[in-house]
């Protein structure tokens, strides 16, 4: 049935699936009405874990969006400390995830993994500045064949509890691959090259792995943006 309706289920969603299946069938049976609760639940939870394809720009120099959500912020900002990167701000563009999004997060550019580096903390509301700082999350630092250096960032949320993340240090990647997800509401941070201009606007909606965020060969200035 998935398959006919084009779903593909991220692995990390079965054990949640199949929890919520018995737990709808148990609780059916102590009252019929659960059945429903159960049901929607458990529908919900399959829509979560969707893991759809997604058709990636290939073009060289090309940074893509490694997460769905909603563009809440782009402004300057110091990369995390566990990415050992110049202790200076970039273009820092921030992804809102929201409980109805894809979760399942992207590679952002062609490149070798560099630095990764896990730091426990706090679960505000994602959607704060402060996030970036306080809040769980799992750093990532690739580098491109011509030695630029992308930071992507997994922060946790106010409901997110688990970060997935399946990259190895020295890993080669490529632009739209999966690389991992995190459970339940959250954001992601990409820190750009000095120089490199966003391509999107706050408010603008991101797709993972097919919406361009920048473009190391573009020379467009930073781009406005309005809700009509």
């Amino acid at each position: 049935m998935l398959d006919r309706f084009n779903i593909r289920i991220h692995l990390a969603g079965w054990p949640f699936i199949f929890t919520f299946l018995v737990m709808t069938v148990v609780a059916g049976l102590l009252w019929m009405p659960n059945y429903v609760i159960g049901g929607i639940l458990t529908v919900w939870c399959v829509y979560f874990f969707r893991d759809p394809e997604r058709a990636t720009p290939t073009r060289p120099g090309l940074i893509v969006s490694p997460a769905d959500g909603k563009v809440s912020q782009i402004a300057p900002a110091i990369p995390p400390v566990e990415l050992e990167m110049p202790d200076e701000p970039l273009e820092r563009i921030s992804i809102f995830m929201n409980v109805f999004n894809v979760h399942v997060n992207r590679i952002p550019v062609d490149g070798e993994v560099a630095t990764l580096g896990y730091r426990p903390g706090k679960f505000l509301n994602a959607s704060f500045d402060k996030a970036s700082e306080e809040n769980e999350r799992q750093a990532i630092r690739i580098t491109t064949s011509d030695g630029r250096d992308i930071a992507v960032v997994q922060i946790a949320g106010l409901i997110a509890r688990r970060i997935l993340c399946s990259l190895d240090r020295g890993q080669r990647v490529r632009a739209g691959e999966r690389f991992g997800m995190i459970r339940f509401g959250s954001r992601l941070d990409v820190y750009l090259p000095k120089g490199v201009a966003p391509l999107v606007a706050v408010g603008q909606t991101a797709v993972a792995g097919e919406t361009v965020l920048a473009d190391f060969g573009s020379d467009e200035a930073d781009r406005g943006g309005e809700i009509r």
